[in-house]
């Protein structure tokens, strides 16, 4: 994949930033941050308005931690395609990273306005939501979760673990043995079980 994309290099400007925009993704893949920045660089040079350059730009600004310059990237992204859902969801992740919550929540209720269904848009607004210490909102959108992924063991648990912390021991008691079904080795959830069994 990277020699055939290396092959576009030397074309007109929206080809070559196109392949220096998945040359870019490829190396981040492979975890080749400098390489991935050169690319980055390259495709954002030879196309200032391509939002996947700029997203990728924000992605390797942010492997090296600086989430203000990446935020900046995705945002210019946005601007440049508002309906670039990447850009969108990173730009959701750094807020999150910087503790700016109510930004980081605004991204992903936009995205998830997007993409209804969408796992990680559903886990990230319930993460938030856990976060900002509302529980009740947290359960809300992991139950909107489970409607998409009904057999993740991780969720069912962080599920339990809500309901625990809310005193609903009955509800708690039914998502922890629903994990327990599908992953029995988590030790966690088997102690829980194990002392509800126990009171």
């Amino acid at each position: 994949a990277l020699e055939t994309l290396k092959m576009f290099e030397k074309k007109d400007s929206r080809v070559k930033s196109a392949a220096a925009t998945n040359l870019s993704f490829l190396y981040y893949l492979e975890n080749e941050l400098a390489q991935a920045t050169n690319y980055a660089d390259l495709a954002v040079n030879s196309d200032r308005y391509n939002p996947a350059a700029l997203t990728n730009k924000g992605n390797t600004v942010f492997a090296n931690g600086d989430y203000e310059k990446a935020a900046e990237f995705y945002k210019e992204a946005l601007r440049n395609d508002s309906s670039c859902t990447e850009a969108l969801y990173n730009l959701g992740l750094t807020y999150k990273k910087l503790n700016r919550m109510d930004e980081a929540l605004d991204c992903f209720l936009k995205l998830h306005a997007i993409l209804r269904n969408s796992a990680q848009v559903l886990h990230q607004i319930a993460s938030i939501y856990e976060i900002m210490e509302d529980p009740n909102q947290a359960i809300e959108w992991l139950l909107q979760l489970i409607s998409v992924v009904p057999t993740d063991p991780h969720v069912l648990s962080k599920l339990g673990k809500l309901y625990d912390s809310e005193g609903d021991k009955s509800q708690a008691f039914h998502y922890f043995y629903e994990s327990y079904r599908y992953f029995p080795s988590n030790i966690e959830v088997i102690e829980w079980l194990g002392a509800y069994y126990i009171d």
